[in-house]
């Protein structure tokens, strides 16, 4: 018996062993939630893979991504010409979810709050000082205002969610476009600075009277109160899962050509939120390479059985143009 087992043993033991194939990644803090969640379940049943990704913020994830540090990165706004030709080699965005960027605020007693992006650039513009300040009394008639001083809160690191909320502010409110701009990094004249979306949510949950933006999950799974937003319509919309669904659907032929670098910020759908985004992986093609064959089954895995997992992490289901687009590109 015990000849036979060591010889079993070593039968074994001559047998090839195949190490699985590790992928790293890094950027948007936007996307972790539903990301890491992707990576744990996709791995469960795809053990030739291991994937990486570290949640470090967007300019972060495009900053390894150009010097090659990374596999693969992910950016809630996409690269820019200049920024690709850095790489040296074709770089795709593939659109993998939807979501929105919410004005979360903690103020005693306040749960229905409205904003347009005339209010909103003030308070971030420093101009707006007070909740009870009179701009604000007049789009929330009914409101209990404290006279208390407002806290902003944003970001300190290079974020394309600072990117997708200057963009709107930027195309609806020309003060705020002169005097700050678009971008992931942005020359703020007030608040306080935060790392990633964890940091500002830790910030305004913590902070009585305070106000930031961060993405819906963030919001909801801290249980933090957010503000309805001014569309193009003139309605006032709660962020939502189906309401960026309402501004992706929005897109026209014109908008959208099969470019995958397309934005869904301020979209015209009735009923669209204003403050809705892309969030993009970014990847170098590189046929025959092993990490990324699986990087391409993962993502091809994230379009489809993937999106399932989308609305129960406050999420919008990509949309079908994207869905076919990004299949299309990895085939």
């Amino acid at each position: 018996m015990c000849t036979k087992f060591i010889l079993a043993l070593a039968l074994i033991l001559s047998l090839p062993t195949f190490a699985a194939v590790k992928v790293t990644g890094a950027g948007s803090t936007f996307i972790y939630p539903i990301l890491s969640k992707w990576i744990a379940e996709y791995e469960k049943k795809n053990t030739d893979s291991q994937f990486n990704y570290q949640s470090i913020g967007s300019g972060g994830g495009i900053k390894q991504f150009i010097d090659k540090t990374i596999d693969f990165g992910a950016t809630d706004d996409f690269m820019k010409d200049d920024e690709i030709a850095k790489v040296g080699s074709p770089v795709w965005h593939l659109p993998v979810t939807m979501g929105a960027v919410t004005v979360a605020y903690n103020v005693k007693g306040l749960s229905e709050f409205k904003l347009d992006s005339q209010v909103l650039g003030d308070i971030f513009l420093g101009k707006i000082t007070h909740w009870d300040d009179a701009a604000i009394k007049k789009l929330n008639p009914k409101a209990v205002l404290p006279s208390t001083e407002i806290l902003v809160v944003r970001r300190a690191d290079g974020s394309g969610t600072t990117a997708v909320f200057t963009q709107f502010l930027s195309a609806t409110n020309a003060e705020f476009a002169s005097k700050i701009g678009k971008g992931k990094s942005v020359n703020w004249p007030v608040g306080i600075g935060a790392k990633g979306n964890e940091g500002v949510t830790a910030m305004v949950s913590q902070t009585e009277n305070a106000i930031g933006y961060i993405e819906l999950a963030y919001a909801l799974n801290n249980k933090l109160n957010t503000a309805k937003i001014k569309n193009q319509n003139g309605e006032f919309i709660a962020p939502s899962e189906d309401a960026v669904t309402i501004a992706a659907n929005a897109l026209t032929e014109a908008d959208y050509k099969g470019d995958l670098r397309v934005s869904i910020v301020n979209a015209k759908g009735k009923g669209a939120y204003p403050i809705s985004a892309l969030t993009w992986l970014i990847v170098t093609p590189k046929p025959g390479d092993a990490k990324y064959d699986s990087l391409k089954k993962f993502i091809n895995w994230i379009v489809t059985d993937g999106q399932k997992m989308s609305k129960e992490l406050h999420y919008a289901p990509l949309a079908k143009k994207f869905v076919s687009s990004v299949q299309n590109k990895i085939k």
